[in-house]
C-alpha cells in the first residue's frame, strides 16, 4: 500500500471503498483548459452510485457535495469511508432520493483530496502538485462534471441537487448546460460570492498558509503537517457555519470541564471549535481547503456573460431554491435573488433550523421533504 503522506488524502494504494474511477481528458481528448489559465491533459475523478442506471439512461440524479464533503453522500463508517456520508438518510430505498427509482451519481469533486485529481495528486513529474495545482474555477469543476457524464453515457440529468458549493455547481450547470439538466435542486447559496463570503474564506486560506509547516504548499512528504491552520481555518469557518444564538445556547460563558479560563483553561465554545478543526485536520487535505475556498471565492454566474441578470434570464430549467431561515454566511436574501432572477424558478423553501448555514446538512427531513417534492 502507498505511503501516505499525511491523513485526510486518499491516494491510489488505499482501500477504494464503494468509490469507481476514471480517468477523463475533456472533449475530443484534448484536455481540461482552466479558466485561470491553467490546463490538465487529463484528469482522475472518484465517484459513487447508489440504484440501477434504467434502459433509457433517464433517471439519473447527479449530487454535488460541499467545500469538505467528498463522493460519499450516503452509507455508513466502512473500509476506504472513515466517516458516514454527509446526506446519509437523504438517499436509498424509499428516501427522498429514491434509489428504487433513481440512479444516484456523487463525483468527488475537482481539487478534491479523496480520488479526485486534487494538490496530493501526482503531477506529470510524479510529484505530488502542491504549490503547482492551478487555480480553478466553479466552472472547471463542472466541465470536470459534463466529462464524466459523457463517460456514464448520460445525456441528462433528470435532476441534480446541491449545498453551498454544491449549489455552485448546479447553478452553473442550468446556465452553461441546461439541455443536460431536468430539474435543479439549490440549496443555501446565491448568484455570486460576496464581499462578506470572500472576507470569511480568505482568513481561513490565510490561516493555512500561515501555518509554518505548510511550506508554502510544498508540505506533501515532509515530517510536518500544517494541522493547526487547518484547524483555526475551520474554527472560523465554524462560526460562520452556526449561528451566535446557537453558540450561546449551547455553550454561553461555561468552561470547559473542570478548565479555568483565568489559569490559561478554556472556555467550552472554544473547546468546541478546537474539536472540530482538529477533527477535520485528520480528513482533509489543506490544500484542497485552500483550493476549493479560492474557488468559492470566484463563483459569479454572470463573470463573461453580461453579469448574472442576463446569464439567469436564459435558463429554462425548473430550479426550486431553498435557504435556512437562520444562515447568516448565506442568508436568505440570497435565494430571493435567485428566484428573482431565474425565470423557471419556484418560490424560495425556507428551512428552519438553529443551526445555520450547516442547516441543509442537518435538517434532513425538511431537506428531503423539498428534494421529494422537486422530484415529484
Amino acid at each position: 500500500m502507498t505511503q501516505r503522506p499525511f491523513p485526510g488524502v486518499w491516494l491510489p494504494g488505499d482501500d477504494p471503498g464503494r468509490r469507481q474511477f476514471a480517468v477523463l481528458a475533456g472533449e475530443g481528448g484534448k484536455g481540461f483548459a482552466l479558466e485561470g489559465g491553467g490546463w490538465f491533459p487529463q484528469v482522475t475523478v472518484a465517484w459513487e452510485t447508489w440504484g440501477e442506471l434504467n434502459a433509457a439512461r433517464s433517471n439519473a440524479v447527479l449530487v454535488l457535495h460541499a467545500l469538505t464533503g467528498d463522493s460519499h453522500a450516503a452509507g455508513p463508517v466502512a473500509p476506504g469511508h472513515p466517516t458516514p456520508g454527509w446526506w446519509d438518510g437523504l438517499i436509498g430505498p424509499g428516501a427522498a432520493i429514491d434509489t428504487d427509482r433513481y440512479f444516484v451519481v456523487c463525483p468527488n469533486v475537482l481539487g478534491g483530496c479523496q480520488g479526485t485529481s486534487g494538490p496530493a495528486s501526482p503531477g506529470p513529474d510524479g510529484a505530488p502538485y502542491g504549490s503547482r495545482f492551478p487555480v480553478i474555477t466553479i466552472r472547471d469543476q463542472v466541465a470536470v462534471e459534463v466529462a464524466l457524464a459523457d463517460h456514464l453515457g448520460i445525456e441528462r440529468w433528470a435532476a441534480m441537487v446541491g449545498g453551498s458549493m454544491g449549489g455552485m455547481r448546479a447553478l452553473e450547470w442550468c446556465v452553461d448546460h441546461p439541455e443536460r439538466v431536468g430539474h435543479a435542486v439549490v440549496v443555501a447559496v446565491g448568484v455570486s460570492a460576496t464581499a462578506d463570503q470572500v472576507a470569511s474564506c480568505s482568513l481561513q486560506i490565510r490561516a493555512i498558509r500561515s501555518d509554518p509547516a505548510f511550506a508554502g504548499g510544498d508540505y506533501y512528504g515532509t515530517p510536518a503537517r500544517p494541522v493547526d491552520g487547518l484547524a483555526i481555518a475551520r474554527g472560523i469557518g465554524q462560526m460562520n457555519y452556526r449561528t451566535a444564538h446557537e453558540l450561546q445556547s449551547r455553550f454561553g460563558r461555561s468552561p470547559q470541564a473542570a478548565e479555568e479560563p483565568l489559569k490559561g483553561g478554556r472556555y467550552a465554545v472554544e473547546s468546541y471549535l478546537q474539536h472540530h478543526g482538529d477533527k477535520l485536520a485528520e480528513r482533509f487535505d489543506p490544500n484542497t481547503y485552500v483550493v476549493l475556498s479560492e474557488a468559492m471565492n470566484h463563483h459569479d454566474v454572470g463573470r463573461g456573460r453580461g453579469g448574472v441578470a442576463r446569464a439567469l434570464a436564459g435558463v429554462r430549467v425548473p430550479v426550486t431554491v431553498a435557504g435556512v431561515a437562520s444562515d447568516r454566511l448565506y442568508p436568505l436574501e440570497l435565494q430571493h435573488e435567485l428566484v428573482q432572477l431565474l425565470p423557471e424558478a419556484e418560490p424560495v423553501t425556507v428551512i428552519e433550523s438553529a443551526s445555520g448555514h450547516d442547516g441543509f446538512l442537518l435538517e434532513l427531513e425538511q431537506v428531503g421533504a423539498v428534494v421529494s417534492s422537486a422530484l415529484s
